[in-house]
């Protein structure tokens, strides 16, 4: 029986490597990273979306700030270990919305169907092909 896996750890070299914020995302912009929206102060994360049909399918690099704090120009930071995360979400209108489009403004979006869904083996291995290339994005050769 396969175990329901939602949210996968991804080996890879980036893991614990410093740089300025600014130039990872010089690097990470054009790929289609985004920085997710839920940051702090002293961390975030870069995201990736691989698909959107009826889940939602991230490769997912968080970040910590190691000097300065992440609204501050010029902040280093450390990355993480990357990983894959699945949510699968209601398609159309939120049904359960009662407030109109006053309560609207504040709970734009609405929780997922289930948080744990499940990553099949075909997205892991999309996974590991972007966390390769992710390394070479960043990492210097030589």
């Amino acid at each position: 029986m396969e175990r329901k896996r939602w949210m996968i750890p991804m080996d890879s070299r980036v893991e614990n490597r410093i740089y300025s914020l600014y130039v990872l995302e010089e690097l990470l912009k054009p790929e289609g990273y985004v920085i997710a929206s839920n940051w702090d102060y002293d961390n975030g994360h870069f995201d990736l979306k691989i698909d959107d049909e009826g889940k939602y399918y991230y490769l997912r690099i968080p970040f910590y700030a190691v000097a300065g704090s992440l609204d501050y120009p010029g902040v280093t930071v450390r990355l993480e270990k990357p990983f894959l995360l699945a949510h699968q979400y209601e398609k159309g209108i939120d049904e359960d919305s009662r407030g109109g489009a006053f309560q609207g403004t504040f709970n734009q979006f609405q929780p997922p169907i289930d948080p744990d869904a499940h990553i099949p083996n075909d997205y892991i291995d999309i996974g590991k092909q972007l966390v390769e290339k992710l390394e070479q994005l960043v990492i210097p050769e030589g």
